[in-house]
């Protein structure tokens, strides 16, 4: 059902827990499955120094947050940006069809705590990233 390198992830996550000097934070969830995401960052001169998580979910979710993290950490805001679900899955050697929200969820947090970056540096996301930050929304997907 899952790939070695989903359960790789799964099992031995990389960048979990919560960062000490974070200055970006993005929580999304979906209520329906019971997945929750927490990616926090350490941003400095536009690129991603460090970067956490913390799920509450299935295997799938860890994994694709783990991956996550370990495909942007020391990137740029841009690339980061660039980050979609599909690279996600793809780089986890796929996932089954049910748990693809998972990768969604995952790009969604990378997004979310970059928005949260953008609106304590004054800066308004939503032209941006499409995203504003109000994290009230991600929690209905």
């Amino acid at each position: 059902m899952y790939s070695d390198k989903v359960m790789d992830h799964f099992k031995n996550p990389r960048n979990i827990g919560e960062l000490e000097d974070y200055n970006a934070v993005g929580t999304v969830g979906n209520p329906k499955c019971g997945d929750i995401m927490k990616i926090y960052m350490k941003i400095e001169d536009n690129i991603i120094k460090d970067i956490s998580f913390k799920t509450f979910g299935c295997g799938a979710a860890v994994a694709t947050s783990s991956m996550a993290t370990e495909m942007v950490k020391g990137k740029t805001i841009e690339e980061a940006l660039a980050l979609t679900n599909k690279a996600v899955a793809e780089a986890l050697d796929g996932l089954p069809p049910a748990k693809l929200h998972c990768s969604v969820l995952a790009e969604e947090a990378i997004k979310t705590a970059i928005a949260d970056y953008y609106k304590k540096q004054g800066i308004d996301p939503k032209p941006i990233i499409g995203c504003n930050a109000d994290c009230a929304h991600c929690c209905e997907h």
